[in-house]
């Protein structure tokens, strides 16, 4: 089956199976590795993706589904906030090992663009399921607020 995926803003046609995840799409076929592999069950967050702005996790969404639509991955996640974001996390050490942390700013970059401020329990709410397995959850909660008090400067 021929798809056209837009990644990153660039238009990709790719021959693979309409039920392939768009996980292994953008991985292995496209190259873009930042996004990552962890449960396959869409339960831990390692995969996440922006879908028409949306987190999704990519392992669960097959191709098909995704032709039409936005998609950004950590390798094309720009603007004030998401710049805000990688900033902090870089200066406070949020990531220990690093495997979760795509998916972990990614699901911050769309908590931050819809809730400038948002409160523990948003947060908690936003990133539940991304799962850390170095247990920096204190981390990333201090530099979630951090970037929301730069934002707002």
């Amino acid at each position: 089956m021929t798809v056209k995926l837009k990644i990153n803003g660039t238009e990709h046609t790719l021959d693979v199976d309409g039920d392939m995840p768009l996980l292994w799409a953008v991985r292995d076929v496209v190259g873009l590795t930042g996004t990552k592999f962890g449960c396959g069950l869409a339960q831990c967050g390692a995969c996440t993706v922006h879908v028409d702005g949306v987190p999704t996790r990519s392992c669960q969404l097959q191709v098909s589904d995704a032709e039409g639509t936005a998609i950004t991955t950590i390798e094309g996640v720009n603007g004030k906030v998401a710049e805000t974001v990688q900033t902090v996390w870089a200066e406070l050490d949020v990531p220990q090992c690093g495997y979760c942390q795509s998916g972990q700013v990614m699901a911050t970059v769309a908590l931050l663009s819809e809730n400038p401020k948002p409160s523990d329990d948003d947060i908690n709410d936003a990133l539940a399921g991304n799962l850390c397995r170095c247990a920096t959850y204190h981390r990333i909660r201090a530099g979630i607020h951090e970037a929301a008090k730069r934002l707002e400067a």
